[in-house]
């Protein structure tokens, strides 16, 4: 049995979610995150089925890529998740 497109986003959002150590107020950005994410799929299936990708569906892509490691979108630069290691000073 399959899952369907909703049962897909709400995996990929909570996962999305987990990823960025549980942050509140961030859930529809997880849900467009992950809408998007889905979207690209989709188009990218399209083509490799010999139909054209849908351009929203690349664009989608490519803003996600971005936003994931902090590229520039728009003009605006997003910030990268940030990653914290403990580090031991010397003495």
């Amino acid at each position: 049995m399959s899952e369907t497109r909703e049962e897909w986003i709400k995996k990929r959002a909570y996962a999305l979610w987990e990823e960025e150590g549980h942050p509140t107020g961030r859930d529809s950005i997880h849900w467009d995150q992950a809408r998007h994410e889905r979207e690209a799929l989709e188009g990218s299936a399209a083509s490799s089925n010999g139909k054209e990708a849908k351009p929203k569906a690349k664009r989608a892509a490519t803003a996600t890529k971005r936003a994931a490691t902090g590229a520039k979108t728009n003009g605006v630069v997003t910030p990268a998740p940030k990653r914290t290691a403990s580090r031991k000073t010397a003495s």
